[in-house]
């Protein structure tokens, strides 16, 4: 997004992808915000472009299939692959480069060197949006590591044309939750394949929260194999066993819409659930961007939107200062402490995960599950700049 902003303000912008190929059909749901389709616009997304499903209402729903509560709440949800393909078309391909794995960065007074292999890119910044393990970041802000939040996250996503009529009519339409005592489920639709959003042809998408000790942990992320992945498995890794647990524990503790498009979900993938909380993101002519500035928990369904505002704030400020490290300072002024109080919301939605105790005593939660349903994934303006920056964040 940052790119194509910058590009169209006449900026020589060269963009180092580290994958090979295409990244479409990766990622998976998206809740969007305002402020995300301000920086699409900005980025020259033409104006009736479609990015996703709208939905009415959020409903709870018990472990038997009924609607214990429900809040109108329109919303478009869309999907990490769609957004990435409608900006990548509209990106010269020529300026995108890959795969490139860095391997060096030099930053001096008078611009910033990024070696991979015999390749040499020279520039006056360099904003590095290279992820949760960011190697820009572990350079410049060594001490700042992700932290594992103490549960994962079972995510997928399931063709709406074969799912029951029960389903679709009771669940697929809604921004949908499910809430077993120390766990989380929700889901709601969003494009489907090829980027279809007509009825019959889009996807739903799932995001289930479950408690994972340390050692669990390391059951999930060993493959069938006897392999440990320590930094992440890919989805075809997940051990067949550990997926039909997953889907037996859905039959035992979701509704059955729920339990359905788990069961249906032909590849379902597995997401450690970490924070991290920078207290510098600018170091000279580099700046951290996305999650290689602040990984926050998903429960605030801002992590996209957080970075259209990264990128509105960064091509603002060189707009005013030029291509030069004023520029990120004034980036870092005015995004720092909103990427804190982000990743804190983050900390505090997470208490219905965490708040069980795992002795078999189990207790009430200190966020009620109407408070769930009603503050996650919300409208990044419908909590205010001063409540996010009335919490401190903690490294």
């Amino acid at each position: 997004m940052l790119a194509n902003m910058l590009l169209r303000d006449g900026h020589d912008v060269q963009v180092l992808e580290m994958a090979a190929g295409s990244l479409d059909g990766r990622g998976a749901g998206i809740v969007s915000h305002r402020c995300l389709e301000r920086g699409l616009r900005r980025a020259g997304l033409p104006a009736d472009a479609s990015l996703g499903v709208a939905v009415p209402a959020r409903v709870l729903l018990d472990q038997q299939g009924n609607t214990a509560y429900k809040r109108d709440l329109p919303q478009v949800l869309t999907s990490w692959s769609r957004l990435y393909h409608l900006l990548r078309e509209i990106f010269p391909a020529e300026r995108y480069v890959q795969p490139v794995t860095v391997s060096m960065v030099q930053a001096s007074e008078i611009g910033v060197s990024v070696g991979s292999g015999p390749n040499t890119w020279r520039a006056d910044l360099l904003i590095a949006s290279d992820g949760i393990r960011s190697a820009v970041r572990q350079q410049f802000a060594p001490d700042i590591e992700p932290q594992y939040a103490g549960y994962v996250a079972w995510r997928g996503i399931c063709d709406e044309a074969i799912l029951s009529r029960y389903a679709l009519s009771s669940m697929f339409g809604y921004f949908s939750f499910g809430l077993p005592p120390g766990e989380q489920m929700i889901g709601y639709p969003v494009a489907g394949a090829g980027h279809a959003l007509t009825q019959g042809r889009r996807s739903y998408n799932f995001v289930w929260y479950r408690p994972a000790d340390q050692q669990t942990l390391r059951d999930l992320l060993t493959d069938a194999d006897g392999h440990f992945h320590p930094n992440g498995i890919a989805p075809q890794k997940v051990s067949w066993r550990c997926i039909a647990a997953m889907r037996q524990a859905a039959r035992d503790l979701l509704a059955p819409q729920f339990a359905e498009v788990i069961e249906k979900t032909a590849m379902p993938f597995l997401q450690p659930i970490y924070d991290a909380c920078s207290t510098q993101i600018v170091f000279g002519r580099v700046a951290l961007m996305g999650d290689a500035a602040f990984v926050a928990r998903p429960h605030v369904g801002a992590g996209v939107a957080k970075a259209a505002e990264d990128a509105l704030a960064l091509a603002d400020a060189i707009r005013e200062h030029g291509a030069t490290p004023a520029a990120l300072l004034e980036y870092q002024r005015k995004r720092l402490p909103v990427g804190q109080a982000i990743v804190e919301r983050g900390r505090r939605l997470g208490t219905y995960l965490q708040s069980w105790s795992t002795g078999g005593q189990a207790r009430r939660s200190l966020l009620a599950e109407q408070d769930v349903v009603n503050e996650t994934a919300i409208e990044v303006s419908d909590f205010t700049i001063d409540d996010l920056l009335a919490v401190q964040c903690r490294p």
